[in-house]
């Protein structure tokens, strides 16, 4: 007579896999849940909608076709009572036919018409006056392409986003001091405090406002990195929650999704680089000129990469 022991044993074992399997395909479903609320939560608290109109771009952006797009990212110091301005401006372009993203800064001091207001100024002053859909209006002016987007960042909680997504390390070319913290010169790691002092130094360095905007891109640049790291899954939850209370962007849930499948290899490589002119003073005001040639530069390599 033949024994069932091993049919049993192989039975029970099979029961103990199948167990171990239904409880791990909980448990990723409940942690693919969490990451979609807090994610859903977030993506809610951001989005702002911007009321405003474009002459630049005659047909409907479609993201599901791959098109080049772009974003205008405000750094904002608020204060209570007082809108501020928007001393950080960077404006990106995505190709994600040609898998490259170019990261263009905006001197604060550009002289340029600040669109709506009817007068001609410092280019950060166009937030002051009308908020994200003036600086949005004035920079599609001074670069003569559309803008898709905007992205506003606190840039007194942006050390919380740094922190959440746990520091960043960067390629300093300056050694310098600045509110007591030492920078030195070479690869550093830095927390949020330290990044926000790396990214506002601006007098120490030689190259004025040229030298804060590389600092400024650069921990920008980190951030992406490290946000999209297989690290950022265990600490999901800060970061959202960073995102949420410190960014604004009109950037919809859906199309977040939409430029996350369609866009994610275009961030492979990004080129940084800036606009330069010569400084004037003009009735007691200092500002930072712009050449037409030099405008027409930056104008026609954007409008290149926009595929224009």
């Amino acid at each position: 007579m033949r024994s069932d022991k091993p049919k049993r044993k192989k039975n029970k074992w099979l029961r103990i896999t199948g167990l171990v399997l239904l409880i791990l395909i909980i448990a990723i479903l409940v942690y693919v849940f969490t990451v979609y609320k807090s994610l859903t939560n977030a993506v809610d608290t951001m989005h702002v909608p911007v009321d405003r109109v474009t002459e630049k771009r005659t047909d409907l952006l479609d993201l599901n076709k791959k098109e080049p797009f772009s974003v205008l990212m405000l750094g904002v110091d608020e204060r209570e009572g007082d809108r501020g301005r928007s001393d950080t401006m960077i404006v990106l372009t995505v190709n994600p036919q040609k898998k490259s993203v170019k990261m263009l800064s905006i001197p604060r001091d550009t002289r340029t018409e600040i669109v709506g207001h009817g007068t001609t100024d410092k280019i950060n002053h166009a937030y002051a006056f009308g908020g994200v859909a003036m600086s949005m209006d004035t920079v599609e002016n001074f670069l003569d392409i559309p803008i898709d987007y905007y992205m506003q960042i606190n840039m007194e909680g942006f050390k919380d986003i740094v922190d959440a997504v746990g520091g960043v390390t960067v390629n300093n070319d300056l050694d310098f001091t600045y509110s007591g913290v030492h920078f030195p010169e070479g690869k550093i790691t830095l927390d949020g405090e330290d990044a926000l002092k790396f990214s506002r130094m601006r007098k120490e360095d030689p190259r004025g406002d040229f030298g804060r905007q590389l600092r400024q891109r650069l921990i920008i640049q980190a951030v992406i990195k490290e946000g999209a790291s297989l690290n950022s899954l265990t600490n999901f939850n800060d970061i959202f929650d960073a995102l949420g209370k410190n960014v604004k962007t009109n950037i919809t849930f859906d199309e977040m999704v939409d430029i996350q499948k369609n866009y994610k290899n275009a961030a492979g490589d990004i080129e940084q680089f800036s606009i330069e002119g010569s400084g004037q003073t003009i009735n007691k005001v200092w500002y930072l000129i712009v050449s037409d040639a030099e405008k027409t530069k930056i104008q026609n390599k954007l409008k290149e990469h926009l595929d224009l």
